[in-house]
Parts: structure tokens; C-alpha cells; sequence
């Protein structure tokens, strides 16, 4: 196991700094996280995210769309996998845990009747979710189930899907 301060290309400095930082004064923890979403025509919009290019959103050409971008249900399924990413880089590179290579699959199931309005009082959202996690790593068996405990236990993306989160829609 290597154990340089960029494992797995993860600034370990960078990450134990912000650790230091929240630890001296835990307000820093509590952030805001913001984007604001234009409609571009059809079922096209796009999202502005900090100073990056917009992120575009379509649907389908079967859900009425021009299908020339990933549809907000699958950009969910990509933000979950992008978070565990991000917590299995981070994790691992602390426990000096070298990774060789990670994909994760996500699939969701989900019932169009109640986006569609022939089911008003039906769930519009996905009824599950998924994630098969392709890892390999210089560790032990012990060590990856370890790491994958941390990583689902701490992953921000995980979490909102799976607890209660109070939403506040106002129309302005």
C-alpha cells in the first residue's frame, strides 16, 4: 500500500486540512450548496453550478424530449454514483489503500403513472435504488468491507436519498 499524501490522486493534506479546520471551529461545517436551473425550450433546461459550464438535462424522445442530454432522474442515479466515488477516493487514500479501479452501476425503478397524472396520489419517484460497486484495491477483503461501511455511512448524496428532507417549492 502506497501512503503518499496524493494516493489514488486524492490531496490528503487538502482533506485533513479541512478536517483540522472543522474540528477548531465546527461551524465551518455547516454550507450552502446552490444552482440555479434555466428553462432552455421543450424539456430542455440546464443547470449553473458555481462557475462550471451549464450541466443540460433532456428527456427521452419516448417522455417527449429531444433526448440530447441525461434526464433528471438519471443525473440522480449519476450524483449518488458520483458521491461514492468521492467517498471510496477518500477513504480509501486515508486508510492508504491504493485503488486499481472503480466503477459503480446504479439502476432505479420507477413507476411514470403518477409523473404522467394517472395516478395523482401515487409516488412520482424512484421506489428503489440500486448501486453495485466494482472495486478493486490493494486491501484485504476485511479492509474493502471496512471502507465500504465508511463510505456508505458518510456519503451526502446517500443520505438525502435515504432519510426524510424537508423541500420547500415556493412559486416567486
Amino acid at each position: 500500500m502506497s501512503t503518499s499524501t496524493n494516493l489514488n490522486d486524492v490531496n490528503l493534506e487538502a482533506v485533513a486540512g479541512l478536517a483540522g479546520k472543522v474540528q477548531e471551529s465546527p461551524e465551518v461545517a455547516d454550507t450552502v450548496w446552490q444552482a440555479t436551473v434555466t428553462w432552455d425550450g421543450a424539456f430542455r433546461s440546464s443547470a449553473q453550478v458555481r462557475d462550471f459550464a451549464p450541466l443540460e438535462s433532456d428527456e427521452p424522445v419516448g417522455l417527449g424530449g429531444t433526448d440530447t442530454a441525461p434526464n433528471p432522474v438519471e443525473q440522480l442515479l449519476g450524483a449518488l454514483g458520483n458521491c461514492l466515488a468521492v467517498g471510496y477516493a477518500a477513504n480509501a487514500s486515508a486508510a492508504g489503500i491504493e485503488i486499481r479501479s472503480l466503477s459503480i452501476d446504479l439502476a432505479g425503478d420507477l413507476n411514470l403513472k403518477t409523473f404522467l397524472g394517472l395516478e395523482p396520489e401515487g409516488n412520482a419517484g424512484y421506489q428503489g435504488i440500486k448501486v453495485d460497486v466494482h472495486l478493486d484495491a490493494d486491501a484485504t477483503p476485511e479492509q474493502l468491507a471496512t471502507l465500504h461501511e465508511a463510505v456508505v455511512g458518510t456519503s451526502p448524496v446517500g443520505h438525502t436519498l435515504q432519510r426524510p428532507v424537508p423541500v420547500d417549492i415556493r412559486l416567486v
